[in-house]
């Protein structure tokens, strides 16, 4: 069976990562003064992004031909 999880792992994270990352940038900067003006929603938006590309990445790519038992 050819079954990768990797795919909708990836493609969920960077769609959510994209949604926080913008809600940082786009939102009201003013909720930020509680955290010492730390804008966690964007920082936490990017390392979604770039975890769900990864998967993404590691999901496309040409798998390795299975070798032949012995």
């Amino acid at each position: 069976m050819n079954l990768d999880i990797r795919l909708p792992i990836g493609m969920m994270f960077t769609l959510f990562g994209v949604i926080l990352a913008a809600f940082g940038l786009l939102g009201n900067q003013q909720i930020y003064q509680r955290s010492l003006g730390i804008n966690i929603n964007f920082g936490w938006g990017l390392v979604m992004i770039v975890f769900g590309v990864f998967m993404l990445f590691l999901g496309l790519r040409k798998p390795a031909k299975p070798t032949a038992p012995k």
